[in-house]
């Protein structure tokens, strides 16, 4: 084989190694996006998951005070997803789960959590 041949198909060969990965680095990603803070004597997590056509939209609190009382509420764009009253377990956990469809343009999700004096919250904004 002449050495031009063999560089032409050393050339096509790294073509096709690096295609791929290429379209793996410009793909959007789905993988999920999350925010941690305080709340309380806790901390908080909301996650937001690509799932489905739409969004599985997760909040938590982790490390609070043995069944205490906690209200969630959970927005899509301003608008309500859920608003429900929570009892921490045992362990002081207590979550809430929300599925919201994609809409047009950016998706912004929010989450507020209280209980007595106690008052935490974020939100994501996902393209």
């Amino acid at each position: 084989m002449k050495t031009s041949t063999r560089l032409t198909a050393l050339a096509g060969a790294t073509a096709l190694v690096a295609a791929p990965l290429t379209v793996l680095a410009m793909a959007p990603a789905n993988a999920d996006v999350d925010r941690n803070g305080r709340c309380g004597a806790g901390v908080y997590e909301l996650s937001v998951d690509r799932e489905r056509g739409g969004y599985d939209v997760d909040a938590g609190i982790d490390g609070v005070k043995p069944f205490s009382r906690w209200t969630f509420t959970l927005t899509h764009d301003g608008k309500r997803l859920t608003k429900v009253t929570r009892t921490a377990d045992d362990e002081g956990e207590v979550d809430v789960d929300a599925f919201a469809k994609n809409t047009r343009g950016k998706d912004t999700f929010a989450f507020t959590a209280t209980s007595g004096a106690a008052k935490c919250g974020t939100s994501i904004t996902v393209a």
